[in-house]
């Protein structure tokens, strides 16, 4: 039988050692929650009592007039829609795009592959900038379209580099056999290549629906005179700003009314709770995969 943690026959060095291992996850837990938690507990306590400062962890004085203040705005609805579309369409597009070309990448038969590579990478490093890219966009005739939440950012060399790391690592054979067997290309991308990188995919599945979801800037360049393609971060930024500056109209009703019962600070409290909460909310279905592909490429054989 196992030793019960801190019984009477554990020497007293080891037990020391336990309680200090079980002290610090305690407090790095603590730092890393109470951020977090101070956040939530100012979103749904009194604006008014808020002033006061003094909050930690728990509201003094619980409402949910901050949030209901926010979603009284016109264009979150709205907002919240596209923002899951370009979520959803961004994130399988991104995916597909970078694995197939990262499956290319890693064939041995493919003659251009370095010199590929080498392009790619140099993305890594060079930039456009700004001004060609609005120019760019302006040119192919995507302002004011859906698509230029997901074309421009289709192709992601980091990401492509992911996954052709993870698809090197597996035995070539399987690609061999698959072709012994009379699989084309495409079968053995789908249908061997696929299931065997799912950490590599999830950790990139990730990072690209953070950035789809966190991204509001394309929408201000591109279509911010377009409200039915208005995004939710876009949105709130609008709300942060209206909130801040006392704009005259909300609703019909005078901003100064609203700025009597809520302060900017509870807004941004409650929005970066909005932001974050669905992120949570899908991380730890990704969670096994994502820290698999994180320390792809750590150990070699």
């Amino acid at each position: 039988m196992k030793a019960r943690l801190f019984s009477s026959g554990t020497p007293w060095s080891d037990r020391f050692f336990d309680f200090t291992v079980y002290f610090v996850i305690t407090l790095v837990t603590i730092i890393t929650l109470y951020p977090f938690l101070n956040v939530l507990a100012i979103s749904l306590n009194d604006s008014t009592d808020s002033v006061r400062g003094g909050i930690t962890i728990f509201p003094r004085a619980f409402t949910f007039k901050n949030y209901e203040t926010i979603f009284a705005f016109s264009g979150l609805i709205t907002g919240l829609k596209i923002s899951i579309l370009r979520t959803v369409v961004g994130t399988i597009l991104g995916l597909i795009s970078a694995s197939m070309l990262a499956f290319t990448l890693s064939r041995v038969d493919f003659q251009g592959r370095r010199f590929v590579s080498t392009f790619l990478a140099l993305t890594m490093y060079v930039s456009g900038g700004l001004i060609p890219t609005y120019i760019l966009i302006k040119d192919l005739h995507m302002m004011g379209t859906f698509a230029v939440y997901v074309l421009p950012g289709l192709v992601s060399a980091f990401n492509v580099f992911v996954i052709r790391s993870f698809i090197d690592g597996i035995p070539y054979a399987l690609q061999e056999s698959a072709k012994l067997d009379g699989a084309n290309d495409f079968t053995i991308y789908w249908r061997v290549i696929l299931p065997l990188t799912k950490p590599a995919l999830a950790t990139i599945a990730l990072f690209l629906a953070v950035g789809q979801w966190n991204s509001w800037f394309d929408t201000y360049l591109y279509n911010g005179s377009k409200d039915y393609l208005t995004t939710l971060q876009f949105e709130l930024m609008k709300v942060i700003q209206s909130t801040t500056t006392n704009a005259d109209s909300f609703h019909g009703r005078n901003m100064t009314e609203v700025m009597a019962q809520i302060s900017p600070e509870s807004v941004k409290m409650a929005i970066t709770i909005i932001v974050t909460v669905p992120i949570l909310v899908v991380y730890p279905f990704l969670q096994n995969y994502f820290v698999k592909g994180m320390t792809l490429g750590a150990v070699k054989s």
